[in-house]
This record gives C-alpha cells, sequence and structure tokens, in this order.
C-alpha cells in the first residue's frame, strides 16, 4: 500500500459536482448550494490551490426554462435543453465568481477533443492558459454538437478525463450521499467506507440508480467505476456529498468524510 500525501499539499484540484447535488425534489436548481460551492472554490483559491469545475445542470437548466419542447427524440432533447441552459448555468457561475473576486470560463468538450492529437493539445493549451491567469475553468460537454455514440458515460467520466488531462492532484465528485455505503445509504445495518483500495471489490454494496430525464446519467455504480480507475492513474479521488457545507475543504484538509479511493 502506498503512503498517501496530505491532499492539502495539492495545487490542483478538478471537482464535479452533479445535478442531484445542485437540486431541490422538484428538479429546481438551487442557489444557495451553487453559492456555497463557488464560495469554497474561492477559499481554495486563496489557499494556493488551482480549483477546476466540472458542473452538470444545464439540462435541467434549460427545462426550468422552456418546460418542455416539441422534440421527442430523446438525443434531440437532450441537445435542445442543455443548449438553452448552459448559458443560464453560465450567467449564475459568472455572477457568483465576481461576488468572490474571482473569474471564471466554459470549457465545453466531445469525447474526440481527449484522443492523441491537436484537439488534446489544444484543450490542454486552453486549460494551462485559463489556470495561469487565475481562471477558474468550469468544463462540460458539448451536448449541442457531441454525437450519440461517442458521448461521455457522464459527467464523472469528463472529470476524469479532465483530472488525467490537467495532472491534477485530487478529484472530488459531489453527489447526494456522503459516500459509498455498505448498503443503502438509508438502511440502519448499513455503514459507510471511508477508505477504498482499488483492488477492493465493493461493487457488490453498489444500488441500481433510477434516473428521469434531465437529472443526469451517473450513478453511484458509474462513480465508483469512475472513482478507481482514476486513482489507479495515482489521482486520489473522493466521492462526497456535495450538500453537506464547507465539503470541499474539509476533504483537502484530511477530514474523515466521504469515501478516499487510492492506489
Amino acid at each position: 500500500m502506498k503512503t498517501q500525501k496530505n491532499t492539502m499539499d495539492n495545487k490542483r484540484v478538478v471537482i464535479k459536482v452533479g445535478t442531484n447535488v445542485m437540486t431541490n425534489k422538484d428538479n429546481r436548481i438551487l442557489g444557495p448550494v451553487l453559492n456555497e460551492l463557488v464560495r469554497q472554490i474561492a477559499e481554495l483559491y486563496e489557499n494556493n490551490i488551482s480549483p477546476i469545475l466540472v458542473s452538470s445542470g444545464s439540462a435541467i437548466a434549460g427545462m426550468e426554462v422552456l418546460g418542455d419542447c416539441k422534440a421527442t427524440d430523446p438525443s434531440t432533447r437532450r441537445q435542445i435543453f442543455s443548449s438553452v441552459g448552459q448559458p443560464r448555468m453560465m450567467r449564475h457561475y459568472y455572477s457568483l465568481f465576481h461576488d468572490y473576486g474571482m473569474r471564471c470560463a466554459q470549457v465545453l468538450a466531445t469525447k474526440r477533443d481527449f484522443a492523441p492529437g491537436k484537439h488534446r493539445e489544444n484543450m490542454i493549451n486552453c486549460y494551462e492558459g485559463l489556470i495561469n491567469e487565475g481562471i477558474v475553468p468550469i468544463a462540460n460537454e458539448d451536448d449541442a454538437v457531441s454525437l450519440k455514440m461517442s458521448m461521455f458515460s457522464d459527467n464523472d467520466e469528463l472529470a476524469s478525463l479532465v483530472a488525467e488531462l490537467t495532472n491534477a492532484d485530487a478529484l472530488i465528485l459531489l453527489t447526494d450521499t456522503d459516500g459509498l455505503y455498505t448498503g443503502h445509504p438509508d438502511d440502519d445495518d448499513s455503514e459507510k467506507l471511508d477508505k477504498v483500495n482499488v483492488e477492493e471489490n465493493v461493487e457488490q454494496y453498489v444500488q441500481a440508480s433510477e434516473k428521469s430525464e434531465g437529472e443526469g446519467r451517473g450513478g453511484m455504480k458509474s462513480k465508483l467505476k469512475i472513482a478507481k480507475a482514476t486513482a489507479k492513474k495515482n489521482i486520489p479521488t473522493f466521492i462526497a456529498n456535495g450538500k453537506r457545507k464547507n465539503v470541499i475543504v474539509e476533504l483537502l484538509e484530511g477530514k474523515d468524510i466521504g469515501t478516499k479511493f487510492y492506489a
């Protein structure tokens, strides 16, 4: 087993926030949750940690605006909702970061952009340029032009690829549960796993996930797969509750919250 370094020594952290974190039971976006997210990112920045945000929510934001659309094809509906919602999400973030004296930028990508070659090199240049300017990159899939057969499985996969692309020191996957449990999180006999080695067989604990339109594509099964794959690349990965106050800061201070995956 490798000795784990204190994650507060990290200089670059990718933070992925899922749709289920930023919305309530009626699938309405929660302003206070976004504000707390940005507040923590601002605190990291003041401590010389470069944050990169991977944000879901564009489809839900689009559905809030449109209510519904005429298209019946699921992929087309997703494109419409996301295209309408993406600028709305960025307006939220732009305003919040501005309140904390910070700047943010949108980085949309398709899966082909991560393949070796000029697209990948160009994206690396973009991230490095933004980070060097003290600008927080906000990544999301470019749903408007992504082909169905080559879409990211979900934003967990995108976050992992961004972490590898930018040589991040840690990846934090924020969801609506406190981490990985040995059963359903609501069961009295379920226990949260604080640390998981990538070789441990913990897949047996994962519950099936059912999501409706606009709620995002990732569930705990996806997060577990991505967390293990990312940790194998020597990028410690955390799954934690994004609705918990100060969760990002406390994770990087080494507090015993969430579930940490390591190689």
